[in-house]
């Protein structure tokens, strides 16, 4: 048996990307060379090929998707393609996997770099929205579950790199368009909302002067619709009959929503390489994105309304003690007609030079720039068939829980298609502002808290990275270390957010006018069907176009409200860093062993600028923060793999990794109170809110992993692993300096500056630890006529064992206890076949609340299938067909709803979500 030992070249090429073995083994044409023939494979199995050979050659414990050409992807969402790897899954965001989890951990726990950079995020927090980044310009996604040293980003779950492509790798000239068409399955839920809309990619690679020049350029647009259909609980008050406690419906908020995802995106790589010793690449990546939902239906008080509950009509499901079914009478209901849109433009830039000096001694410097501005707009209009809490048509409300999880349907007596019956204005007593009531003069008379007919939630996000990179490695004469790589970097980073929210109030409205406006007729838009929870058809209005042209006033919600003082902040971090990495290429036994073992030096410094607050006289007094906080962290890591034979390999990792705290906990605005004595800490100051000296989590990780590599096409690997976390993040309360903060009620600046703070801090601990299995299996192993058939399975065990600071149990967010996934392919003579399942248990996951707040759900588990067809012409022998494919897919194929629930009875429903199917038919012309 002869040793399999991969050279250093090999070695180099595999961590640069661009072994030419995957490259190789992604063809399907039959070459014959030296009269050898040789049969190769392209497309999606082309693909599965270079992804194994990635895992293969790789130092490190990783999972990988390749895309035979750009735009080729397996999956329409980047996202859906990184949650078919083993232990990895997504968090559907308004019925798009967006979200990414990697072994238990949410997407705040795990970092996400393009091309090798870390990424800013369009969200309030670290975490990527992959939904961002259009998967028609990317070439592959490596996701590190094992860290090295040489690796910039933190996160303890893993790194997820995007990549895309090298230009002078290529070898050759690519002219390619892909287009595609897609379509929901709901017909039009909302009259002015999208059904249908369109995907396109132009993209060009070529190279000049010898191959010493590569330009690699593509542009994409996309209209993409998504329609939703979703049951939306208030929450399950107490509710007592006959002597017995019971829970009940407090409230429901059900709606459809219609969606349009508009994004445009261009993408440029310049490469030089001058010389076999120099190579220069230049990447920039420009996305401009937005994200419209038209929202309507109808909030329905049940227990928490103003009507009567029918005893005779309330039906209890004993087991559980949960009402089932109930009339409430004489209740009025608020009508909804909603607008949001979701604006983002990203920017990021790159630039990379690698230098030989020598056969042994390189350098290598990379600086980046990355930006990203995100807006939100999101409209509120409330109407009804009278304003207040006793004005206006009453109607009699039942509802009956459909079994299930799927929420509940209700009965109505009145008409709410009726632009007569139901007008513009607030028909529920909300809004208790005072600086709301002073405007309208509305204090101590009978409509005081009857001037909101509307909100507007408008929070705005910008976030900026710089990062500059310089490193050498030195190839060396030794038998057990084949090169030594050292470096620093330096990380700057600047985030903030801008809260705010706006009251409407009809233009109309005074004292001397309270009532309610019907729609102008310009603005009508028929109708809605909400038949879907039995409440018929409901008015469909332009509440955009009223708001734009006048027909309400608004006032800052900031004036009384202290929440948007909260929630506005910047947060800067400073990271420099070292790093030391040892490459292992060595005998042992005669046993190929391979790896690195390296050591990170980490510095942080991190400032936050807030907002010190309270409220004086019902009006909200700011004075600005400014607090800093510096802290270090030593990160070794150890990667070995040892080659027991050629098809072979048995790894071990271990490391010691970081995740930083959320940008929305670690922020110094906070609302801070005077008091004349001490509390029981001795402290005279009441601060909560952020803190800005939240230190990262850590962990100390170990991975142990068996490969079998037992075809070109298939492997087995079974892995073990294991984290130690400690410093986790939790509520509680710390010390705090209020040094030079005045008082707000005084203006003054107390003489005593010891606080207590209320808020997260770092505490507690525990372990996680699971098991994976993987699966890549070509039937053509059993028979000859079985090629070109497939499958891809895996299958994720997880288990934590984690208590917080006083010892209580913790789950952590984004935790599925059991994650698989499973895809079934044929791919021959230019057909392509493929059915593809994501599964996943339940776990707790976090969505936006009111004001947009991020809060923490349970969300049960799911199970989503895909299918595609296509066909390549290029086998069909026609010669003007030549480049051509085409394929339809089917998203969501058995339409898995998203499901969260209120608390631990199943019967307790907060979300349940009908996104339907998606249908897309494509096609793809390689000139």
């Amino acid at each position: 048996m002869s040793m399999f030992k991969p050279s250093i070249l090999t070695l180099a090429l595999t961590a640069a990307g661009l072994s030419s073995f995957a490259t190789q083994a992604a063809q399907e044409d039959t070459i014959k060379k030296d009269d050898v023939e040789v049969i190769e494979v392209k497309g999606f199995r082309g693909s599965v090929v270079e992804s194994i050979n990635t895992k293969r050659f790789s130092t490190q414990v990783v999972e990988s998707i390749s895309a035979e050409d750009i735009g080729k992807l397996p999956d329409s969402s980047i996202a859906e393609s990184i949650a078919r790897l083993p232990g990895l899954t997504a968090q559907r965001l308004d019925g798009r996997a967006s979200r990414v989890s990697i072994r238990g951990f949410g997407e705040n726990e795990s970092g996400t770099t393009f091309n090798g950079r870390e990424q800013v995020s369009i969200g309030d927090n670290r975490g990527v929205e992959f939904d961002l980044y259009p998967s028609e310009i990317m070439s592959g996604v490596t996701v590190y579950k094992t860290p090295n040293a040489s690796i910039d980003a933190e996160g303890i779950a893993g790194v997820i790199n995007m990549q895309t492509v090298r230009p002078l790798s290529k070898g050759e000239r690519v002219v390619q368009v892909n287009g595609q068409y897609e379509q929901t399955s709901f017909g039009k839920l909302n009259p002015d909302g999208n059904d249908d809309g369109y995907r396109g990619t132009i993209s060009y690679i070529d190279q000049f002067a010898d191959d010493t020049i590569g330009v690699a350029f593509a542009l994409n647009t996309m209209s993409s619709p998504n329609q939703e259909k979703r049951w939306n609980s208030w929450g399950y008050p107490e509710f007592t009959e006959n002597g017995n406690d019971y829970s009940i419906l407090g409230g429901a908020k059900p709606f459809v929503r219609s969606s349009t995802l508009e994004r445009d995106s261009a993408m440029l790589v310049l490469e030089a390489a001058p010389t076999d010793k120099l190579n220069m690449t230049f990447d920039a990546l420009y996305v401009d994105f937005t994200d419209e939902k038209i929202l309507r239906g109808i909030e329905v008080p049940f227990a928490w309304g103003q009507g009567s509950i029918d005893a005779n009509s309330v039906i209890v499901d004993e087991a559980s003690g949960f009402i089932t079914s109930a009339v409430t009478q004489g209740q009025r209901v608020v009508v909804r007609n909603d607008y949001e849109e979701r604006e983002a433009e990203l920017t990021a830039f790159g630039f990379n030079t690698k230098y030989d000096i020598d056969d042994s001694w390189s350098v290598e410097f990379d600086a980046s720039y990355s930006q990203v501005d995100r807006k939100i707009w999101s409209v509120e209009s409330y109407s009804g068939t009278g304003r207040g809490d006793a004005r206006g048509v009453a109607d009699n409300l039942g509802y009956t829980f459909n079994g299930g999880n799927t929420g509940a349907s209700f009965t109505h007596d009145l008409d709410y298609s009726d632009y007569g019956l139901i007008q513009l204005g607030g028909p529920l007593s909300w809004g208790a502002s005072s600086a709301l009531n002073d405007k309208y003069g509305l204090t101590g008379t009978e409509y005081e808290n009857q001037a909101q007919d509307g909100f507007i939630n408008a929070p705005t996000i910008e976030d900026e990275l710089s990062t500059l990179k310089i490193a050498a490695s030195k190839v060396l004469e030794n038998e057990y270390i084949s090169s030594i790589e050292f470096g620093m970097s330096y990380k700057e980073r600047e985030k903030t957010k801008d809260s705010e929210g706006y009251f409407m109030t009809l233009s109309s409205f005074s004292l001397d006018n309270p009532g309610m406006l019907n729609v102008p007729e310009q603005y009508r838009n028929g109708s809605v069907d909400l038949g879907f929870i039995g409440m018929g058809d409901m008015i469909a209005y332009d509440v955009n176009g009223l708001v734009n042209d006048g027909y309400y006033d608004l006032l800052a919600e900031s004036l009384t409200n202290t929440s948007h003082a909260t929630k506005s902040w910047t947060v800067k971090e400073e990271i420099t860093s070292a790093f030391v990495q040892a490459n292992i290429n060595a005998e042992v036994s005669g046993l190929a062993l391979t790896g690195n073992v390296g050591v990170r030096y980490v510095q942080t410094d991190q400032s936050s600028q807030g907002n010190a607050f309270s409220t004086v006289d019902g009006v909200v007094v700011t004075s600005p923060t400014n607090i800093s906080h510096d802290y270090s962290h030593v990160l070794p890591s150890l990667n070995l793999s040892l080659a027991i034979d050629e098809q072979q390999t048995i790894r071990f990792g271990a490391a010691k990794t970081i995740s930083r705290a959320r940008l929305d906990e670690m922020n110094s605005s906070v609302n801070a109170s005077y008091n004349q004595t001490p509390d029981e800490n001795g402290n005279y100051w009441s601060v909560s809110g952020g803190n800005p000296n939240l230190e990262p989590k850590e962990a100390t990780g170990y991975d142990f992993t068996y490969e079998n590599y037992f075809s070109d096409e298939g492997y087995f690997s079974a892995a073990f692993f294991y984290k130690d976390l400690t410093q986790w993040i939790f509520d509680g309360t710390y010390a705090i300096d209020m040094s030079g903060v005045a008082d707000p009620s005084t203006g003054e600046v107390p003489a005593t500056s010891s606080g207590t703070g209320s808020g997260k801090i770092n505490g507690g601990g525990g372990d996680l630890y699971g098991y994976e299995l993987s699966l890549a299996l070509p039937f053509k192993i059993f028979h000859p006529s079985l090629e070109g058939f497939g499958l891809i399975a895996s299958h994720t065990g997880i288990e934590s064992d984690i208590e917080d600071q006083n010892g209580n149990d913790y789950e952590l967010p984004g935790l599925s206890d059991k994650i698989q996934s499973l895809t079934v392919y044929y791919e021959m003579h230019g057909m392509q076949l493929r059915t593809s399942m994501r599964k996943r248990s339940a776990f707790k996951g976090d969505v936006y609340g009111l004001g947009f707040n991020t809060e923490q759900v349970d969300i049960l588990g799911e199970t989503i299938w895909d299918v595609q067809a296509g066909y390549d012409f290029s086998e069909a022998g026609i010669e003007s067909l030549e480049g051509l494919s085409v394929q339809f897919q089917v998203q969501n194929l058995t339409e898995e709803p998203f499901t969260s629930l209120s608390g631990d009875n199943a019967l307790q429903v907060r979300d349940y979500q009908d996104y339907g199917r998606t249908y897309l038919l494509g096609f793809s012309y390689k000139l």
